[in-house]
Parts: C-alpha cells; structure tokens; sequence
C-alpha cells in the first residue's frame, strides 16, 4: 500500500512458452524462472499481494512453492500465443477484486522474462507512480546498440534507413536524441484504465534500469546472457 491505496502484485506466466519451452519453469542458475520474479516481489514493501496469473497446473504449483498465491487458474482464452497483456491484466485484476472484496487501484505487473530487477526497481516505479500520477510508469534501459537509427529495412535489396539517416563515422555513444526500450521487467498501471480497456494509458513514465538488470528472456541467447550477468554477481560478492 503507498498513500493509502492497494497494490495487486501479478506475474503473467502462461505454459504455452514457444521460443524456450517450459521457460518459466526452467532452471536458472538454481531456481526456476518465475521464482526470480517471485521472490524479488514478496520483498517489495508496498505490493499487499502477489499472484500468479497461469493456466498451467505445475506452474501454478512451484508458484506457490516460491510463495506467490495461485487462487485461480486463468481461461484458456487468456493464455493464447495471441493473448493481450490487458486481458491478463483486467481479468486477474476482476477476478482479486470479486475474491477480496475490495478495490487494487494500482497494478504492478512483473514479467518473470525479466529474472534480474530488483525490489528496489519495483519499489522506485511505484513511488514515482504515487508521486506523479500519471497512467503508467514502465521500466527502461538505454537503447545504445539498438538506437533506431540503426534500424534499416530492404527495398530493392538496397539497405535504406526507418527513421533517418545514419552519420557516417559517428560513435553510437553520440547518436541523438538518447533512446531507450521497454525492457519487460515493471509494469506499474492504473485500476481505472486496465477495468477500461487501456494497458499504459496517455502519460507514460520511464523509469530507467541499467543494462545488467534489464534481460528480458525470449530465446536462449537471452538465457545465457541472463546466466552470465548473474555468475557474474556473484563472482563480486
């Protein structure tokens, strides 16, 4: 709870994962994928409960292992390759409202794609949340590599640029203006526009992650980056 509101805590994890079967499930570095997320969550000083939104029984069960709570499976229609963020939200958020009897008017929702945020990460979206009120507040890390004006596509075979043209010779370290992409880990939503249809709303803010704890893992060269920055820390301990 901050500034007297309710904090629902969700964490998507559907059984159907493609580019990395079972990935949230899967061991890394110890413990399955979700238990990262997990365990860095229920440390948060704000969130008043953490759930898992899944349709798959063994998730559902090392969830709650990990201690998040499980008390409904989700619909098939909501676990489809084409499912929508706002379904989950919305129907995890209806579902905890109808169970509870009571209203979350924040949402944190907090991939397990993104195993290395920290509580602090999730704590500091929901204080800049409650301190500025906007629609949303959504983690990000510098583009730098991915600048868009790296971004090309082929016409003709010929490589021409998306946005603009690149500057010949200069550094990526200067491209301008600085970019920077959602990475998957905090999500931090309004009750009254996920119960209307919209997941980010009209004013979005960013909240800055470094690159060492902004993995979001779609495929197993993300997994052993994932796996590398964190043998890593603890080679520093």
């Amino acid at each position: 709870m901050i500034n007297g509101e309710k904090i629902l805590g969700i964490i998507p994890a559907r059984g159907g994962s493609k580019g990395i079967p079972r990935k949230n499930i899967r061991i890394l570095s110890g413990k399955p994928l979700i238990a990262w997320t997990i365990e860095t969550a229920l440390k948060s000083i704000y969130i008043d409960k953490l759930i898992v939104s899944t349709d798959d029984i063994e998730i559902a069960d090392i969830s709650r292992k990990y201690g998040a709570l499980v008390p409904f499976m989700r619909p098939p229609e909501f676990a489809k390759d084409t499912s929508k963020a706002i379904e989950v939200v919305q129907h995890a958020l209806k579902q905890m409202e109808k169970i509870d009897s009571t209203n979350y008017n924040i949402i944190t929702y907090l991939e397990p794609n993104a195993p290395l945020k920290i509580t602090e990460d999730i704590d500091n979206a929901i204080e800049i949340f409650a301190k500025e009120k906007p629609d949303s507040v959504v983690s990000v890390c510098e583009a730098d590599k991915f600048h868009p004006i790296l971004m090309k596509k082929i016409v003709d075979g010929k490589l021409e640029p998306i946005w603009q043209n690149e500057p010949e010779g200069l550094p990526r370290q200067l491209y301008e203006p600085k970019a920077y992409m959602r990475n998957g880990a905090v999500y931090v939503l309004k009750r009254e526009n996920i119960l209307n249809g919209k997941f980010y709303g009209e004013k979005i803010l960013a909240y800055i992650m470094p690159l060492e704890r902004s993995v979001n893992i779609d495929n197993l060269n993300d997994w052993f980056v994932a796996e590398a920055w964190i043998n890593y820390s603890k080679g520093k301990r």
